[in-house]
């Protein structure tokens, strides 16, 4: 299976990331896309410096709204030249934190319209963050990215089942962290359920969110196997099938497009 979102540079993983990454593999963790975001500029390379030491790890690289303060133009321009490494998937994690608000909001808006506008540029998808402000990114979205034709990925799910149609009328992935193996993630569970096969995705966000029966300890790639269960349980079908499935998905959305 892939861990299609997890921040392999974090700090919480600095003693013993080389230990983290083996038992992934060894959990049957075929692929991952570690995060390239970190602390924000000036520093966005983290991810690309981890993917490069190992053939299974890519990476992707961007602003997340956080930092969006930090964000300039020489920042889009690095942006725009890391996007051309090999192996870097997509752009990534950007979006709108109202939670927060680490950044202001229109400064937030700003960084996600012209991050979306590089990402544009280099054909790759988006993945997303989005807290408490599920109308503007959707607006946002909608008016600058649904135009281009690309996909990505609405990252860490945390919406009920109309967000989920939201995303999806957009041509948005949903993936889905451990947060569904919550008991009270009723909506999440929900969104689960409903989303197409073709749209699904599995993922860690490690070291954040650990799944049950990790639960308040630091979530780790290997443990998304216990999203993958719980996703199998709510869809009805087996976990080898969730793996199959959103492995494929995975590669598809990843992949180059053809040449036209």
């Amino acid at each position: 299976m892939i861990d299609s979102h997890c921040h392999l540079d974090s700090e919480r993983f600095a003693e013993d990331q080389a230990e983290v990454i083996d038992r992934a593999f060894a959990a049957g963790v075929e692929r991952m896309l570690t995060i390239g975001t970190g602390d924000g500029p000036p520093d966005i390379e983290g991810a690309v410096r981890i993917a490069d030491r190992y053939e299974r790890i890519f990476a992707t690289v961007g602003v997340h709204p956080h930092d969006a303060s930090k964000y300039d133009d020489s920042v889009g321009l690095r942006l725009a030249a890391l996007l051309k490494h090999p192996k870097v998937l997509a752009l990534g994690e950007i979006g709108l934190d109202y939670h927060y608000d680490h950044s202001p909001r229109e400064v937030q808006q700003a960084a996600l319209i012209e991050q979306m506008r590089i990402a544009a540029d280099a054909r790759l998808p988006i993945v997303i963050h989005t807290r408490e402000a599920w109308d503007d990114t959707f607006a946002l979205i909608e008016q600058h990215w649904k135009p281009t034709g690309l996909g990505g990925i609405m990252h860490c799910f945390s919406g009920g089942p109309a967000e989920a149609q939201r995303s999806l009328d957009l041509g948005f992935h949903l993936s889905f962290s451990g947060i569904v193996t919550f008991p009270k993630s009723l909506d999440i569970q929900a969104a689960a359920r409903l989303c197409p096969d073709p749209r699904l995705l599995i993922e860690t966000d490690a070291p954040f969110l650990a799944p049950a029966p990790h639960r308040g300890k630091r979530n780790e790639p290997a443990y998304v196997t216990h999203t993958a269960a719980k996703v199998a349980e709510l869809r009805g079908v087996s976990t080898k099938e969730i793996t199959r499935i959103t492995t494929m998905n995975f590669l598809a959305l990843t992949s180059p497009p053809a040449a036209s």
